[in-house]
């Protein structure tokens, strides 16, 4: 049996560690001198998941990266608000509203962003610079891309692949990331316990795959953080055959929506007491946690459908909030108003604003 240290080393290998951790610390290096001050950390965390999944799956620079996630960003709120309108096809194939054209134009400004990435990598291998196109994200998209067999992508399937990784990867730890240090900045106790842990297996080094996987309380928080405010309110599901639950029949072919937000907060499942911050439910695992219902818990989907950035995620929020707890101590800003809104993702409509002190010492 593999161990989780040597599992995690092997999922992630010391570049990746390396890439996430130089992105945390370009972030907290902004900060110096801001102790004291209000800062808001939902875009702090935007600019940070945006650099992190730029450079360790895209392999490109920051502000191609952004220039891709602000028209998916964009992109994503007009979804949302068109999501249930009627559309007739035969009014709109002749006039199309200004949202239609807007999202067009960002869907084809987009492919544009990914082509020239693309093309990049593939003008390396031609011109010799590089032997392959890369073990990244898009390396295997790319060499998928160029394979001979019936199972290579398309040059649609390649860019469309490419932006659901851009947006999800970066769009639901942004989300992750603000809710939990909200959590903590509200819940000094847990904080505290979080920076203990943090401290006994770090000290004032950088985060480490080995420790990474010792992070007991960090996980616990982690958990309940997504119980909470789960990034996704819900998953989409087709049916392929037809399905009988209990006097309900569902045809097949028949889209479904399964409301996690829903059963992350459903007290017959979790108590009485589901609407509060207790990441001790997580203490001895999540199906102990969910009294062995594990389908009661599934923030990132369930079975071979489950997203397949899980793992990286939560490595991710394990480094930065590792290093912000060596570093300061967390409190909510009065200026703070809490509105989770939904637009793809569960995001804080006005922010989060919280104030840092520092713990004079360096990571």
């Amino acid at each position: 049996m593999v161990e989780a240290s040597e599992a995690c080393q092997s999922c992630f290998p010391w570049g990746k560690l390396k890439a996430v951790i130089a992105s945390a610390e370009t972030m907290l290096e902004k900060w110096k001198g801001q102790e004291g001050k209000e800062i808001e950390v939902f875009q702090e965390f935007r600019l940070l998941t945006s650099e992190v999944i730029s450079r360790t799956a895209f392999g490109s620079n920051y502000l191609e990266g952004e220039k891709i996630l602000s028209m998916l960003k964009e992109l994503s709120v007009i979804m949302s608000r068109n999501n249930f309108k009627t559309r007739i096809p035969l009014i709109n194939k002749l006039w199309k509203p200004a949202d239609m054209l807007r999202s067009e134009k960002l869907a084809k400004g987009i492919q544009d962003c990914v082509m020239k990435i693309v093309k990049k990598r593939e003008d390396r291998v031609k011109k010799g610079e590089a032997d392959s196109f890369g073990n990244d994200f898009l390396g295997l998209l790319v060499n998928s891309y160029h394979s001979k067999d019936n199972n290579s992508l398309s040059m649609e399937d390649l860019v469309d692949e490419c932006k659901t990784f851009y947006f999800a990867g970066q769009d639901t730890v942004n989300s992750l990331l603000a809710w939990m240090v909200l959590l903590l900045a509200s819940q000094g106790d847990w904080q505290e316990k979080a920076r203990r842990e943090v401290i006994e297996i770090f000290g004032n080094q950088y985060p480490n795959s080995e420790g990474l996987s010792k992070l007991k309380i960090m996980t616990m928080i982690i958990n309940e953080s997504l119980r909470l405010y789960g990034p996704a309110v819900g998953l989409l599901r087709k049916g392929g055959t037809e399905v009988r639950l209990g006097n309900l029949v569902l045809p097949a072919d028949i889209d479904i929506l399964i409301a996690n937000a829903a059963l992350h907060h459903d007290p017959q499942l979790w108590g009485d007491n589901v609407h509060l911050f207790k990441p001790e439910r997580f203490a001895e695992g999540i199906a102990k946690a969910t009294n062995y219902n594990t389908t009661a818990f599934c923030p990132f989907g369930l079975g071979p459908r489950t997203c397949v950035g899980t793992t990286f995620a939560i490595m991710e929020v394990k480094i930065a909030v590792s290093m912000i707890l060596q570093r300061y101590t967390i409190s909510l800003s009065p200026a703070y108003v809490h509105a989770p809104v939904s637009i793809i993702t569960v995001k804080p409509q006005h922010g989060i604003q919280v104030i840092l002190e520092s713990l004079h010492h360096d990571a």
